[in-house]
């Protein structure tokens, strides 16, 4: 029996372990994978506050999870497959084990995007990838294409020039959606070059990517680009959003196109249930809104479990 459960080692689960540890409950971490989310795929974090020069995803995950850990909070590695919210006591089933807590703090994150066309789902990991820290090591001197006009799709077009010899960004806008700090970097490197007003519709490859028909948006034109005769394929990296990781909570709690509701407090529509994070309904998600909403989530719980246990 736990104090709190806390489901996701992101950001936001990460600080709400270390609230909650910190306020004396017995806390359990559940990570189907590895800790930090999205965030350990990020190459460098600059806008975190307190970061360091260099300070990068995985070195910000390893210091929270330290933290974490020192007050206590236990962590383990097991998916969970299902849930029953509904009772004063909390029960999480998991490949592993059976478990059961006071509070949940659900902080299960998002996924990335899939563009959804033909040969994309085939061709991952075989050329079409979703993290440039991941994979941008295998396009050295290699073409990559970027799709996306985002923060992360320009960050990430930025950190693939240490490795490829010609980065193309391909938007479906004829200007960018990052904030203008980072499209003045991007524009000022010689290895980026763009593909306005357009879209990928479909990716073909015998194993590995070979080639993409693009389309472009304004008029309807297709054009097939096939790779440098010499490389025999190209990369191409997809950052066009995320969807949230939340299908065992169906039905579970209420939730908004996938997204779960709260109120400021974190609360969601069930008793002792609190949501935090990118899987939450909110207008930012960024490193340092994950980590306070994962922080409210942990005292609210702690408030929670006063009023409803100890009385």
């Amino acid at each position: 029996m736990y104090d709190v459960i806390i489901i996701g080692a992101g950001p936001a689960g990460l600080s709400a372990g270390l609230y909650a540890s910190r306020s004396r409950l017995k806390t359990l971490i559940i990570e189907k994978e590895k800790s930090g989310g999205q965030i350990v795929t990020t190459n460098e974090v600059e806008n975190y506050p307190g970061s360091i020069e260099n300070s990068s995803g995985p070195s910000l995950t390893a210091r929270m999870v330290q933290q974490a850990d020192e007050f206590g909070a236990e962590r383990i590695i097991d998916t969970v497959l299902e849930v029953n919210l509904d009772d004063k006591i909390k029960t999480i089933k998991g490949e592993k084990n059976e478990y059961k807590a006071k509070a949940v703090i659900i902080a299960t994150g998002a996924v990335p995007r899939p563009i959804g066309i033909p040969g994309e789902k085939e061709l991952t990991g075989k050329g079409v990838s979703y993290c440039a820290t991941c994979d941008g090591a295998f396009f050295t001197d290699l073409e990559v294409y970027v799709v996306g006009g985002g923060d992360a799709a320009v960050e990430e077009a930025i950190f693939l020039t240490k490795f490829a010899r010609k980065v193309t960004i391909i938007h479906r806008r004829d200007e960018l959606r990052a904030v203008k700090s980072i499209q003045e970097k991007a524009f000022k490197n010689e290895k980026i070059d763009f593909m306005w007003d357009s879209v990928v519709k479909e990716i073909k490859g015998d194993g590995l990517v070979s080639s993409m028909v693009v389309e472009n948006t304004k008029t309807g034109e297709q054009t097939e680009v096939v790779a440098d005769e010499d490389d025999g394929m190209f990369g191409i990296f997809v950052f066009i959003g995320y969807l949230p990781a939340t299908e065992i909570f169906e039905g579970k709690v209420n939730m908004e196109n996938g997204y779960i509701p709260t109120d400021a407090e974190m609360r969601t529509n069930v008793d002792g249930v609190f949501a935090a994070g990118d899987c939450r309904v909110k207008t930012v998600r960024q490193v340092v809104t994950a980590t306070g909403d994962g922080a409210i989530a942990a005292i609210q719980a702690e408030k929670y479990i006063s009023e409803v246990f100890d009385d």
